[in-house]
């Protein structure tokens, strides 16, 4: 036991010894917590529209004030013609022109079709789509309340409600994202640059001929590096909560325990990259290159997993970062408890386990 101690206690010191690994077990994770926080966001405010009111009634000026009056939407420009459109978005302040037809008010009194044109720029699809619906939404609310005060037979309406996230805030969907690739990214890239440091420094001919069985010299390399992500994801989380207002659920207790499950295999991805390279460079390039990209593209953190093609979607199941951000969405968002991600939980044990049995493996190979 005191042996395990003394290699745990240099594997702290290896790492507080090394700035520019302190930086990217501390520095990184919180920097992209604040960007992907403030800078990426599916939301939209203050955009700048124009209108071109044929009608000039008293609907369509409410319209335009209810459209005003929105946090989402700064009416720019009055158009005088459907020239002036086109030139419009060629300026490229304008995002999109509401067209109003003439009579728009009698038509829409006498509950006949009322044209009503909204015209995006769609050089960016999601924006133009976003605006889209956010106009659709503030014109369904006018008609709902214009129709109240008319004795006609009402029109069919829908009523919509946002379950988890009912203000449809952005951070909600990033805050377990990034939290997942974080820990995924610095956990493994720490780690599979721990066993290459020994043999490029020479100290893995010591390891080689000490007693210390690989399962040992293993999990001891680990220990330090659990520790530190805990740390991590605890400040990530604080400033979700915190900086971002986003409320948590669930139980404390099973994020905290699904946390450390995916911190674990994490790390044990990491050993294993750290047994099948010669270099720390080779290790970090593995690292970034074979993990990132997949981590992001194929996790559900930002495509929908569904939309992908079937052999996308297959080989996603072996993403551990998938798992976990279903896992954290529902503790974080949805509140569920245990019995509603177990299968989820037992395959990221599965995946520790045999990433650990082929890490030991390799390590016994070297050692023959």
């Amino acid at each position: 036991m005191k042996k395990f101690i003394g290699f745990v206690q240099k594997e702290f010191y290896h790492i507080f010894r090394d700035k520019r690994s302190l930086f990217i077990l501390f520095g990184m994770p919180i920097a992209q917590i604040l960007l992907f926080g403030f800078a990426i966001s599916n939301e939209i405010n203050n955009v700048d529209i124009a209108v071109l009111n044929k009608a000039d009634d008293k609907n369509s000026i409410e319209i335009i004030e209810n459209l005003q009056a929105s946090k989402y939407f700064n009416v720019l420009e009055e158009l005088q013609s459907e020239k002036e459109i086109e030139k419009a978005f060629q300026k490229g302040k304008i995002k999109a022109v509401v067209t109003f037809e003439k009579d728009f008010a009698k038509n829409l009194q006498r509950l006949q079709a009322s044209k009503l044109q909204i015209i995006t720029d769609a050089t960016n699809p999601n924006i133009a789509n976003t605006i889209t619906n956010y106009i659709n939404s503030i014109l369904t609310k006018y008609s709902h309340i214009s129709l109240k005060q008319n004795t006609s037979p009402e029109l069919v309406g829908t009523e919509s409600r946002m379950l988890f996230n009912p203000a449809l805030e952005s951070v909600y969907m990033f805050v377990p994202g990034v939290m997942t690739v974080i820990l995924m990214l610095v956990s493994a890239m720490m780690t599979s640059i721990s066993i290459t440091r020994e043999k490029e420094v020479g100290s893995m001919e010591i390891l080689l001929v000490s007693p210390l069985k690989p399962i040992t010299v293993i999990v001891g390399k680990v220990v330090p590096y659990i520790f530190l992500s805990i740390i991590n994801a605890t400040v990530i989380v604080l400033l979700s909560v915190f900086v971002f207002q986003m409320p948590i659920v669930g139980s404390l207790s099973w994020l905290a325990l699904e946390s450390i499950l995916f911190i674990i295999t994490s790390l044990s991805l990491g050993i294993l990259i750290s047994t099948l390279s010669s270099t720390q460079q080779t290790a970090m390039m593995i690292s970034l290159m074979g993990l990132m990209l997949p981590t992001i593209l194929l996790s559900g953190f930002i495509f929908p997993i569904e939309s992908m093609p079937l052999p996308l979607q297959v080989i996603s199941n072996i993403i551990p970062a998938k798992w976990f951000i279903i896992i954290l969405k529902s503790i974080m968002l949805k509140g569920v408890g245990f019995g509603f991600f177990w299968k989820e939980t037992l395959i990221l044990l599965f995946m520790t386990f045999v990433f650990l049995s082929i890490s030991i493996k390799k390590y016994k190979i070297r050692l023959a």
